[in-house]
């Protein structure tokens, strides 16, 4: 959230915000401003009428010692006047910063100065690549995972949509040991990187929500529990960022660096996205989630490095990638500055892919939203024992979304024979398994499809 003092004073930054961010019809600045205007009129007559009222209720007792019986009861009319004129201001101010702040929930973030300008993701900027100099030589024809994963039995997306409908799958067999070792080997990764492992709620409440920005402007994007104040977690972002929700943080606790393992759930309303085939873009799906909370000098350097610990996994997995500082038109609506890192994954031959062919898929935002989510969720820390407290600076980065590694993993690793290598990093975690070679077909359906003798 920004702050109101940091609207008024930087009114014209946050109208060339909103042009950059395309975002200029969305809210109404000078009716926001307009609002501020009354209440803070309100609350300036409020503290008159109230040093009023102090000093004619100061003048009832010394009248009465006096024996100015008439001049006190005039002096306890006028209190009573002005007591109930008081309350009336003071309930109109309510009402107004009540609904001021409300305004203020649909303001974005305000995008940091290094952040390129432009209106849609292809205006987003690529800082670097990695791993496309010494690339594995591949088939001379790739499958893509969704016909790959289905011909090894390890992507069931027919009996998922059954069970939970379009946008769910299965992963069975060497497909879910992949996953499970994805997601130790990425934790194990963070862990050596300082990170504390957090197992958080998976509901998270509406508060929570709003808190980290996906609330009220995303509500169509998530799954709200029927009869509850509870939505399936988008993201373990928004319950470990909560975490410390209206609590006050010691200097010497920062930074702080928690990581959390969730599956999470999105409807990606008007998304066009899970009527494609394969495991890209689903409704559920799982995620190691980093979040940082650190002092506000120190968060732009704490991004490059939140940056390369996500970098590390796909390293060490050996899987091609680049780095996309994204512009203003594609920046989140929290976050002040993101890196995407986008994996390579060669299988489907897209329009805006690589000249290798094959295309490129987000598995991470790393985001810094300065002090916006602070604001919300009353993330604050005591920079002196005995100062005042401050707002911190919180940021966030996948490390990383699992589907989409799954993805590069079988596209990129696959070999000519149909089978697939396991990175080596992964090897430890599969009992040293070093090729997924698939599964026979169950049920009487394979015999019908001629998979089975």
């Amino acid at each position: 959230m920004l702050g109101r003092r940091y609207l008024r004073e930087h009114a014209k930054e946050v109208s060339d915000a909103l042009v950059a961010r395309g975002m200029a019809n969305d809210v109404d600045l000078d009716y926001v401003l307009d609002l501020d205007e009354q209440w803070r009129d309100l609350k300036s007559r409020g503290d008159d009428l109230r040093h009023e009222r102090n000093e004619v209720s100061s003048q009832i007792g010394q009248l009465k010692r006096e024996g100015q019986e008439k001049a006190a009861q005039e002096c306890i009319d006028r209190s009573s006047e002005l007591k109930e004129e008081l309350e009336s201001i003071e309930s109109a101010a309510d009402d107004l910063e009540g609904k001021l702040e409300q305004e203020l929930l649909e303001f974005p973030n305000v995008p940091h100065e290094s952040v390129p300008v432009g209106a849609t993701e292809r205006d987003n900027v690529e800082e670097r690549r990695w791993g496309f100099d010494d690339r594995r030589i591949l088939p001379a024809s790739i499958k893509p995972h969704y016909e790959l994963g289905e011909e090894l039995e390890i992507i069931d997306e027919a009996r998922g949509a059954k069970v939970a409908g379009s946008g769910f799958y299965f992963l069975k067999g060497d497909g879910a040991r992949l996953e499970h070792a994805l997601i130790q080997f990425m934790l194990d990764v963070h862990r050596e990187q300082g990170y504390v492992d957090v197992m958080p709620p998976i509901p998270v409440s509406s508060e929570s929500m709003t808190g980290t920005g996906q609330l009220p402007k995303f509500a169509d994007d998530a799954y709200k529990l029927e009869g509850e104040d509870l939505w399936l977690c988008p993201t373990a972002e928004v319950p470990v960022t909560n975490m410390y929700r209206d609590e006050i943080l010691l200097d010497e606790d920062l930074p702080l660096k928690h990581q959390a393992f969730t599956p999470n759930f999105r409807r990606e309303a008007g998304e066009h996205g899970t009527e494609t085939r394969g495991i890209v873009r689903v409704h559920q799906f799982n995620k190691v989630e980093l979040v940082n909370f650190v002092r506000p000098e120190e968060s732009y350097d704490r991004l490059e490095g939140l940056l390369g610990e996500a970098e590390e996994v796909l390293k060490q997995l050996g899987l091609p990638y680049r780095i996309l500082s994204l512009c203003t038109g594609d920046l989140t609506f929290a976050s002040a500055k993101t890196y995407d890192i986008e994996v390579w994954a060669p299988g489907d031959d897209m329009e805006d892919g690589p000249e290798e062919g094959g295309r490129w898929l987000e598995v991470s935002s790393a985001s810094n939203f300065e002090e916006f989510q602070a604001r919300r969720a009353g993330l604050r820390y005591r920079p002196e024992r005995h100062g005042s407290a401050e707002y911190l600076h919180t940021l966030n980065a996948s490390g990383l979304a699992l589907p989409r590694v799954l993805v590069a993993v079988l596209e990129y690793y696959q070999n000519p024979d149909g089978t697939v290598t396991v990175p080596e990093a992964l090897r430890p975690y599969m009992g040293g398994q070093e090729v997924i070679e698939g599964h026979e077909p169950v049920g009487e359906a394979a015999l019908g499809a001629g998979k089975r003798d």
